[in-house]
C-alpha cells in the first residue's frame, strides 16, 4: 500500500510539472492573461540633456511624457545619468563602462582605445580614447551568446552617406573626424548617441553590426510580430527629436516639445505590438541631465572608475533626469523613489534574461528594479 501510494504522488507530480512547463505569455480563454513572470521584449529610448525638474516639473513642455505615460506606467523619481557629456552615459548602458576624457567630449575624434591589456578589478578598461577593445564585453555580445535577440534602431542613420557615410551600424573611420556631431537639415543622425559602434567586438564584423545597428525607420516592419521583435531594443532619436536641439536644423521646433511629439508617435507603435503585449518593458530616459554646471550630482554609490575622477566634469554624475516605464508587469501611476541610473538599468536588463552583470553594473550595493516597479 506505502508503495503504491509512492507511485501515486510521484505520478501526479510528474503531470503538475508538465502542466507547468509551458512557458510565458500565454492566455485564457478570450482574456489576454500574461503569465509570463518577468518581461521577455526591452526597449530603450533615450531623450537628451534634460533634468528631472525641467521634464516633469509643473511647467514641463512635454505633458505626454510626464503625465500621460507617468499615469499608464511608473516614474523613477531618482534615476540618474552616470557622466556628462553624452556618449559616457551610453557607453554605460550596454557595457558598465566608466567614462574618461575622450567619451566625456564625445569623442570629436573616433580614436582608436590605448591602454592597458585586460580589465580591473571592477572590470573596467584601463586607457583612452573612444573605441574599446574587443576584450570589452557589451550587452550585445551577451544577448548574441545566450542566443537572445538584440537591435539599434537610429534616426536619420544613413540619410546622408557624406555625412554618415553608412546606411546601418554608421560611424567614422577610425582616428577620424566624426562628422555626425551636428545636424543637417536632412539627417539628424549623431554616432555618439549609438553606444554599440564604440566596440570593437561589435564593429569589426561589418556584416553582423549592419544587420543590428539599423535606421529606426525599419522598427514598423519588426514590431509586426513577436518573432520579428528583438528581446533587446534600442531606440535613439535623431537630434531634433531626442530634445537635443532647441532649434531643429531643418527649422522645427526642437528641445522637449519635439521629444514630446516624437514620443507620442512611437510609444503608441510600441505599447501595442505583439511582442510588448506579450511580456514587454518600455523605458523612457535621458541620457544625462541639462549640463554639468547646472547637475552633476550622482546616485547609488556610483565609482568614477580607473579614466577619469569626476565622471560629471563638475561632480560625480551626470545629474537627476527620471524615467517612465511601461510594461503589463507595472501598475498604472506606480512611483518609486528608489535611486537609480545608468548602470542599474543595464544590471536590471542582464537579471531579466538571466547575463552576468558587465562592468560597474556588477557593482556592490547596486540595485535592479526589483518589486517597487514591478507590481502588477
Amino acid at each position: 500500500m506505502r508503495f503504491m501510494t509512492s507511485v501515486f504522488l510521484t505520478i501526479a507530480s510528474l503531470l503538475l510539472a508538465a502542466c507547468g512547463s509551458g512557458g510565458g505569455g500565454t492566455t485564457s480563454g478570450s482574456g489576454n492573461t500574461n503569465t509570463t513572470a518577468k518581461p521577455g521584449h526591452v526597449f530603450v529610448v533615450v531623450l537628451e540633456n534634460k533634468g528631472y525638474d525641467v521634464t516633469f516639473g509643473s511647467a514641463t513642455q512635454a505633458p505626454y511624457l510626464a503625465r500621460t505615460l507617468t499615469a499608464q506606467g511608473a516614474l523613477l523619481r531618482n534615476y540618474y545619468g552616470i557622466a556628462h557629456n553624452s556618449l559616457g552615459n551610453y557607453i554605460a548602458m550596454i557595457s558598465g563602462q566608466a567614462p574618461n576624457p575622450q567619451t566625456q567630449a564625445d569623442c570629436q575624434i573616433f580614436s582608436d582605445w590605448l591602454g592597458l591589456p585586460g580589465l580591473d578589478g571592477n572590470g573596467q578598461a584601463t586607457g583612452t580614447g573612444c573605441v574599446y577593445p574587443a576584450s570589452v564585453s557589451t550587452l550585445a555580445g551577451q544577448l548574441e551568446s545566450a542566443h537572445l535577440s538584440w537591435k539599434g534602431y537610429m534616426e536619420d542613420m544613413g540619410n546622408d552617406l557624406a555625412r554618415d557615410g553608412a546606411t546601418a551600424c554608421a560611424h567614422p573611420a577610425l582616428n577620424s573626424q566624426d562628422k555626425t556631431q551636428s545636424a543637417s537639415a536632412t539627417d539628424g543622425y549623431a554616432a555618439r548617441h549609438n553606444p554599440f559602434v564604440y566596440f570593437h567586438s561589435i564593429i569589426d564584423d561589418a556584416s553582423n553590426c549592419a544587420r543590428h545597428v539599423v535606421n529606426l525607420n525599419q522598427l514598423d516592419a519588426d514590431l509586426a510580430s513577436v518573432a520579428s521583435t528583438a528581446n533587446f531594443t534600442f531606440i535613439t532619436p535623431n537630434l531634433c527629436n531626442d530634445a537635443h536641439d532647441s532649434a531643429c536644423a531643418n527649422g522645427d521646433t526642437g528641445g522637449l516639445v519635439a521629444a514630446d511629439k516624437f514620443l507620442q508617435t512611437l510609444v503608441p507603435k510600441i505599447v501595442n505590438s505583439p511582442a510588448f503585449r506579450q511580456d514587454g518593458l518600455l523605458v523612457i530616459t535621458f541620457d544625462e541631465s541639462d549640463s554639468p554646471q547646472t547637475d552633476s550630482s550622482a546616485c547609488c554609490n556610483e565609482t568614477a572608475g580607473p579614466n577619469s575622477p569626476l565622471p560629471g566634469i563638475s561632480g560625480p554624475g551626470g545629474g537627476r533626469t527620471g524615467a517612465v516605464l511601461l510594461s503589463p508587469f507595472i501598475k498604472p501611476g506606480t512611483v518609486s523613489d528608489t535611486p537609480y541610473n545608468h548602470y542599474s538599468l543595464l544590471r536590471s536588463v542582464e537579471d531579466l534574461f538571466g547575463l552576468n552583470h558587465l562592468g560597474f553594473a556588477a557593482a556592490r550595493d547596486l540595485q535592479s528594479l526589483g518589486s517597487d516597479v514591478f507590481n502588477q
